[in-house]
């Protein structure tokens, strides 16, 4: 059995240092998420949603977009490399890695919905009300 520790290194293998990904697992694990993925990006109103998964040593990614494109593996990986530029990326793979390695480790596969913030919008602006 894998631990999450176990898990965290595989992740951030495959996510930060663009390891192997397998199309396998995504087959086996992701595949039958489509329809879940999908259906949690229109009614949650994300611009974009994806989901990674580990098992025997291997991880597999898929990325779907409100635009109906969709990504799987390194695919996925590079496109959200651009959704979220710069730094953005590596930052916010380090904070959810963990996460995901937990979840994983309790045989959850998790898959995050993301919204983009309007133009101007900035963190003290968010919680204030008009």
């Amino acid at each position: 059995m894998n631990s999450a520790k176990q898990i965290e290194k595989r992740l951030t293998q495959a996510l930060l240092h663009d390891g192997e990904m397998d199309y396998g697992l995504y087959g086996y694990e992701l595949e039958e998420q489509t329809e879940k993925m999908r259906a949690s990006l229109v009614e949650d109103r994300d611009e974009y949603v994806f989901a990674i998964t580990e098992n025997t040593g291997h991880v597999a990614m898929m990325l779907f977009e409100a635009t109906g494109a969709e990504y799987i593996n390194e695919d996925a990986r590079e496109r959200l490399k651009t959704l979220w530029p710069d730094d953005a990326y590596d930052y916010n793979l380090k904070l959810l890695i963990p996460t995901l390695a937990a979840q994983l480790n309790s045989e959850i596969i998790p898959f995050t919905g993301v919204k983009i913030a309007p133009e101007g919008l900035t963190a003290d602006k968010m919680g204030q009300s008009a």
